[in-house]
């Protein structure tokens, strides 16, 4: 089958055709870096990438843009907490969130536009909105005119009144109704800005997304997505702003958001204090767990994330390591990923929890194959792992590796089975039992075979 993808807009599952044949824009809100990023902003970066590497195996040409967001009120707060200047904040935290995803197997995207180095873009698509009767100035601010667009509320599927019902908008007298939202907002002489025709300010959140797609990816792209908490404002503002200011021009093709994270069964949050940094869980599990735990679910299903569907995944993996492992001096042959049915998963709108099932049909017929199927098996599981990101590290690295300084190294683990080699010699058994299970103890398996003892960790 071709790609398939649910469409937020339509409401349905739809046969994604790029605009133009054989070539795909796509994307994706990326952080806003005022702190370490949470396992929630993870999930759409690892989902997307992985729509990415699928994407990448049909098209000759994918672009894929996934933004900064370098200047926002959080940064400022945050900025001015430190101590420190916002660019210098910023640009620690933007290091350390592709330093986290670098280590959950992301590949970078074909851009990171910085928002703050599109400031005269979006100048420029203000006063273009402005000019065409889609914003007003008012003391300072330019705002929206959400009553001049006829199908504003498209995308989330609400009416102007539904919007305003609970909504959180900020009641301002300068607004000419109480939806509107901001375009251009004020800086005061101690606050990041730029000079404008509207005076010393900066840039409104929803602006930024528009004005960086229309620089690097047109006026209009083929998928743009995010999570799904984005819907209502976010991309519904950035529809009005970029159709109205080309003149009622498709903006989006195909809309893709992701599900929340829930943390004990609640929606994770930081007000609830139950978020998980991603660095956190980098000291506890490696990041090719973190990702397959992220994709053990379908991308636009909520998921609970725990320490049990981690420890869950670490086994999973182990179990396909293992296999690749025993498989060391199979040959990799030329295989055909297209005719299979993991591919087939994730061209049905990346079901990737299907996509990892028949992962694990590959490592059991690779485990019971014999000498002549063992090469094809092999490839199809290193292919499929591929496309999902993951199954490229060495198996015994895997097993040997574990990425937490804390503990016990690899060089004293092999000094260690070589004193207990010896104690064997020396029937001291005693004493090759007590290396054992001190290595146990440490979360070191001891595997002895035929061709000598191999170990993991658990």
């Amino acid at each position: 089958m071709s790609l398939h993808v649910y469409n937020t807009q339509t409401r349905q599952k739809e046969a994604f055709q790029p605009l133009e044949p054989n070539k795909v824009k796509m994307y994706v809100c990326g952080p806003t870096v005022y702190n370490l990023v949470h396992i929630g902003n993870a999930r759409p970066v690892v989902v997307f990438d992985t729509l990415f590497r699928v994407l990448q195996s049909e098209y000759a040409e994918v672009t894929y843009a996934r933004n900064i967001t370098d200047i926002d009120d959080k940064i400022m707060k945050a900025a001015a907490e430190n101590g420190e200047a916002i660019s210098t904040l910023a640009s620690r935290y933007a290091k350390e969130f592709e330093d986290d995803m670098a280590q959950l197997n992301n590949q970078q995207p074909t851009i990171v536009p910085y928002a703050t180095d599109h400031v005269p873009q979006m100048v420029d698509m203000v006063q273009r909105l402005i000019d065409k009767g889609h914003a007003y100035e008012a003391e300072g601010h330019v705002l929206f005119a959400v009553q001049s667009m006829d199908d504003y509320g498209k995308l989330s599927n609400r009416s102007l009144e539904d919007m305003l019902d609970g909504a959180r908008v900020e009641v301002a007298p300068y607004k000419r109704y109480a939806g509107d939202f901001v375009l251009w907002k004020p800086s005061s002489s101690d606050e990041p800005g730029w000079d404008s025709p509207w005076g010393y300010g900066r840039p409104g959140w929803h602006l930024e997304c528009s004005a960086m797609i229309e620089t690097h990816l047109g006026e209009t792209i083929d998928i743009h997505g995010g999570g799904r908490d984005l819907v209502f404002p976010h991309h519904e503002n950035e529809v009005a702003q970029s159709c109205c200011a080309h003149d009622g021009k498709q903006y989006v093709r195909y809309w893709m958001h992701n599900g929340y994270i829930n943390i004990g069964g609640e929606k994770m949050s930081k007000s609830l204090g139950n978020f998980r940094t991603v660095r956190e869980l980098l000291t506890q599990y490696k990041g090719e767990v973190i990702r397959a735990a992220l994709l053990s679910a379908q991308y636009r299903s909520e998921m609970d994330f725990s320490t049990d569907l981690l420890e869950e995944t670490k086994s999973r993996l182990d179990a396909f390591y293992s296999a690749l492992r025993e498989a060391k001096d199979v040959p990799v042959v030329d295989v055909d990923v297209k005719t299979q049915p993991f591919y087939a998963a994730l061209q049905d709108d990346l079901n990737t929890p299907v996509a990892l099932g028949e992962l694990r049909q590959l490592a059991r017929h690779l485990n019971k194959a014999g000498d002549a199927d063992k090469p094809q098996y092999k490839s199809l599981l290193l292919k499929a792992g591929e496309l999902m990101g993951l199954l490229q590290q060495d198996p015994e690295q895997w097993f040997t590796d574990s990425g937490n300084a804390d503990e016990i190294s690899a060089e004293a683990i092999e000094a260690l089975i070589a004193e207990r080699v010896q104690a064997k010699l020396d029937k001291n058994y005693a004493r090759a039992d007590e290396v054992r299970e001190e290595l146990k103890a440490q979360g070191v398996v001891l595997e002895d075979s035929r061709e000598g003892t191999k170990w993991r960790r658990e």
